[in-house]
């Protein structure tokens, strides 16, 4: 029962089918949910300092110990978030055999939001939190990131990813990591570059300093059709010739297929152990073809 349910909350995002649809960004809406928790965590203090504390009543009141964390759940269904919803028959595992999607082809994909300008998956809101909060968890033991990002790659390798659906996202990692930055940035100053901690000690209690925003964390490395995900040799092929019939969609506006200055990107994100998948994103795969007809965009709906 247990791996049944965690099987089907165990979905795929796809930001690459409807990605020339427009879309509200919800970066409002969603900094406003994280700085009301902030506010309450100030509000509500008892006691003498204790930074783990704070970090678990974040992690309480947005996160959650259940496989779909509370925030994540609340932008899949909330009526202010705007959302592109792929079904299973349009997705990018349309058509490919079960044997190699396996849970995405069981249980299709999950929606896309847009957030600080990207495309995303909500599932990367909970990566942030309670993924993030166990990397921080492991970088106070070890004060090392390249040691707590070895656990991080582990569980994407396994149980949270390619055992259980042939895939490797590298956007996952990433937002493992930006995760594990916010906890540190809410007692520290200058992890996010240029600005306080979010929180500060005075006397007997919190002070905020400055408001939590996404747009400190989220950039084209939390899309999956920038940042593309590495695939299993049973997925790979099928992947690849999926992937290519969405270049009619790639000539259409080639901006959204690629990275404007990725090199700050791949230093930043350098100790992840993120995987070369760049063959397969659009601007490398349909840039050199001139096989694509521009007509239509793949698999429309909303």
């Amino acid at each position: 029962m247990m791996l049944a349910a965690s099987l089907c909350s165990a979905y795929e995002t796809d930001q690459f089918t409807n990605r020339l649809l427009p879309i509200e960004d919800s970066t409002v809406l969603l900094d406003r949910r994280v700085n009301q928790t902030i506010e309450d965590l100030v509000a509500g203090w008892k006691g003498p300092r204790k930074d783990w504390k704070a970090v678990q009543f974040i992690y309480n009141d947005i996160g959650g110990r259940h496989w779909v964390d509370k925030i994540e759940r609340w932008a899949m269904k909330s009526e202010e978030v705007e959302r592109l919803q792929p079904s299973r028959r349009n997705s990018i595992y349309q058509g490919q055999p079960i044997y190699a999607t396996r849970v995405a082809g069981m249980f299709g994909v999950g929606p896309t939001i847009k957030l600080n300008g990207q495309l995303i998956g909500p599932d990367k809101l909970g990566h942030f939190l309670s993924q993030g909060r166990k990397f921080y968890r492991r970088y106070l033991k070890y004060l090392d990131e390249s040691k707590a990002a070895e656990h991080s790659a582990y569980t994407e390798r396994a149980l949270f990813g390619q055992m259980t659906t042939g895939v490797y996202s590298n956007a996952d990692l990433v937002a493992n990591y930006e995760g594990y930055r916010f906890y540190r940035s809410l007692f520290e100053d200058d992890i996010v570059p240029g600005k306080p901690a979010i929180l500060a000690w005075q006397d007997d209690g919190w002070v905020i300093q400055r408001p939590f925003t996404w747009a400190d964390h989220v950039n084209e490395y939390w899309d999956e059709a920038l940042n593309i995900n590495h695939y299993d040799a049973l997925l790979y092929p099928h992947m690849k010739t999926r992937l290519q019939e969405f270049c009619p969609d790639y000539f259409l506006d080639p901006a959204r297929y690629g990275i404007e200055d990725e090199e700050p990107l791949r230093e930043r994100y350098a100790h992840l152990q993120l995987r070369e998948t760049s063959e397969l994103r659009l601007d490398s795969l349909c840039a050199d073809s001139e096989d694509y007809p521009v007509s239509g965009v793949a698999g429309r709906s909303r």
